[in-house]
């Protein structure tokens, strides 16, 4: 159990047996009464977000959230197919519940699968991933007319913007976190 002192931003809780987390937190201590914990919450099965007062003596549960580690096999028809590496069962998820997440698996990629209730409600992936680029337009050497950077997408179909030298065929890093370029990776 979770007291209302206890409560801080990406706290997992449950509220009416739903999986919540906390995405903004505030104290406030008024004169009188009793101390004021504000929070912005979102439901981490639908993705709706609400606001919420609560007040010192308030208790909350811990959400029974699961981590396990899942490799990605394949895709079909907008349903993504992962297989659970301990025991062998296998689980899908649509292209909804993945999010952004669909632009950085690959075949045979292990992720992390957070889990309610034995449920599948979202996927983590590695880090940094490594694609290699499948579309580059060419760089003219010498032309600083423009940005310092340029489109390119990678084998997953995902468009970023890389510094100009990147070519097409070569293998790029991406922070999965924030899609953007890291490095290229030598061969």
């Amino acid at each position: 159990m979770y007291s209302a002192s206890d409560l801080r931003k990406g706290l997992k809780i449950s509220i009416d047996g739903e999986p919540y987390i906390i995405t903004d937190f505030s104290f406030a201590k008024p004169g009188k009464g009793q101390a004021l914990y504000r929070c912005r919450i979102r439901n981490m099965i639908t993705g709706n977000a609400s606001d919420r007062t609560y007040r010192s003596n308030d208790k909350f549960e811990k959400a029974p959230l699961e981590e396990r580690t899942m490799q990605f096999l394949y895709e079909q028809g907008g349903e993504y197919h992962f297989m659970d590496n301990r025991n062998y069962e296998q689980i899908v998820l649509t292209k909804e519940q993945l999010g952004d997440t669909i632009n950085f698996l690959m075949d045979n990629m292990d992720v992390e699968v957070l889990l309610f209730a034995d449920r599948a409600i979202g996927v983590t992936p590695p880090t940094f991933v490594e694609l290699f680029v499948t579309k580059a337009d060419p760089w003219v050497k010498g032309d600083t007319s423009g940005s310092d950077t340029k489109p390119v997408t990678v084998e997953t179909g995902y468009v970023l913007q890389v510094p100009p030298f990147i070519e097409e065929g070569e293998k790029i890093q991406i922070d999965t976190r924030t899609g953007d370029y890291v490095t290229r990776v030598k061969a």
